[in-house]
């Protein structure tokens, strides 16, 4: 069977093909089903302010686990969405001890990633740093090289000097390259990446089976398939394509819309994450996916049911480098992770939707707050500059103004008595030019904010 017309006739497209259609059968599973582990663990996760790595961090957290993130903050994608992230787990988790957090790029050893490792005493890493995007790879190749192999191999490398329990990393499903088979299994051919972000991963793959043989590093590979869900990546297809079509803007459709992926919920992906962090075998790889593709013309059409607008699609060539189809088999980590995604595409992008909406109106909140701010800020600015020169009522600009405002924040910021100032005094002042004035004017700004809040300013005497 062709994998276009699997696709096709599958039905719901979510679901495995029969046992006949893979190489995969219960007949490969000779390796020894490793037991959790249920002590408390120190799990240091790299990558802990992106999608994936953040939402790791928060179920870790969630069970009891102490969590120590690195992060480079890069800007592939908003850094302030990752910032928005950290800030999110640690109004969360905020007792001491529970959650660390680290600006650091692991591409390469440091004294200070070396100090971590020491201090906190990391006892399971979760290595989900990596520079993503098949298209972006293929323009700078060089940047994939040194984040995802790079920083793989100084991973593996400390996490062997400093004995951890286990090592969990992200691969990719994009491994599987133009793989002609209905649905991908580990056992599948991957020698053949058709791309440089896709190579990469499969190095990765191979390095760490190195550590395994070599140094007896427990080291787990997860091939994650498209992963989506809330607070997901700005520059993948299902924020994209929710964001456009509840704007009304054009979402780009490249080919003919039979391209298909295995879309994953992120709850389902940080379940398989935290079900190999608890096991630890001596080297593994498993496929993190649903176990069912969904073309990309219906992608668009569930987007247009969620958010109840109508899709303007602007159709393109199919991109190079891009993998047609995509489709975990994942009996594999059913049976030695206990492992099985729960929420279809259907639900999950319901969900997405939601909370996406969700987010809108809180921006939309925080942007009519700081209206309101500006506006008040202005008012205030406009009385200052009414009242700078009681004679001609000349307005303060540039320089002047900007040191009359540094010299009201002074003045507020003061512990010093102030006095009341009485129009021979102020007189005086003024012809002490410009830096005069400012005090001056300050101050009278300082009485008439104290006044009209109903105080009797402090500097008064009685």
């Amino acid at each position: 069977m062709r994998i276009f017309d699997f696709l096709r006739n599958s039905k719901n497209n979510d679901s495995l093909p029969p046992e006949s259609t893979t190489s995969f059968s219960p007949r490969n599973f000779t390796e020894v089903v490793v037991e959790p582990t249920t002590d408390k663990k120190t799990v240091l996760v790299t990558g802990g302010a992106g999608f994936i790595g953040s939402a790791t961090a928060m179920a870790l957290l969630g069970r009891g686990d102490d969590v120590i993130i690195i992060d480079e903050m890069n800007d592939y994608y908003s850094v302030q969405k990752k910032q928005s992230n950290l800030s999110n787990l640690q109004s969360l988790y905020p007792a001491p001890g529970r959650l660390h957090i680290y600006t650091l790029s692991v591409s390469t050893p440091s004294p200070l990633l070396t100090e971590i490792f020491t201090t906190h005493q990391i006892t399971h890493v979760c290595h989900l740093a990596a520079r993503a995007g098949v298209r972006p790879s293929i323009d700078d190749p060089m940047i994939y090289v040194e984040s995802n192999v790079g920083a793989t191999t100084t991973m593996l490398e400390m996490a062997r000097k400093h004995q951890v329990a286990n090592f969990v990393y992200a691969s990719s499903s994009s491994v599987y390259g133009g793989l002609q088979t209905p649905v991908f299994s580990e056992l599948s051919d991957v020698s053949n990446p058709v791309s440089p972000y896709a190579a990469t991963k499969k190095s990765c793959e191979l390095m760490a089976h190195v550590y395994s043989s070599l140094y007896s590093l427990p080291v787990t590979g997860l091939r994650f398939f498209t992963v989506f869900g809330p607070r997901g990546r700005p520059d993948m297809a299902p924020h994209k394509f929710i964001d456009r079509i509840s704007n009304g803007e054009v979402v780009d459709q490249y080919g003919d819309g039979s391209t298909s992926r295995d879309y994953t919920y992120i709850d389902d992906i940080v379940e398989g994450v935290v079900r190999a962090i608890d096991r630890p075998y001596p080297c593994q790889v498993f496929n993190l996916g649903k176990g069912g593709g969904t073309s990309l013309k219906e992608f668009i059409e569930i987007v247009e049911g969620a958010t109840g607008k109508r899709a303007k699609v602007n159709v393109m060539e199919e991109q190079p480098g891009d993998v047609r189809y995509t489709c975990a088999d994942v009996r594999k980590a059913r049976h030695y992770l206990g492992f099985e995604a729960k929420v279809g595409f259907k639900e999950g992008i319901e969900r997405t939707v939601e909370w996406y909406e969700k987010e809108k109106e809180k921006v939309k909140e925080q942007e009519q707050e700081q209206e309101v701010k500006v506006e008040e800020k202005n008012n205030k600015i406009n009385k200052i500059n009414k009242n700078y020169n009681p004679h001609s009522c000349a307005t303060i600009s540039g320089a002047t103004g900007q040191a009359l405002v540094a010299e009201i924040k002074k003045l507020r910021e003061s512990k010093q008595p102030r006095k009341k100032y009485s129009e021979e005094e102020r007189l005086d002042e003024e012809r002490g030019g410009d830096e005069g004035r400012e005090r001056v004017f300050a101050e009278e700004e300082r009485l008439d904010d104290e006044l009209r809040d109903g105080l009797r300013p402090s500097s008064w005497k009685d």
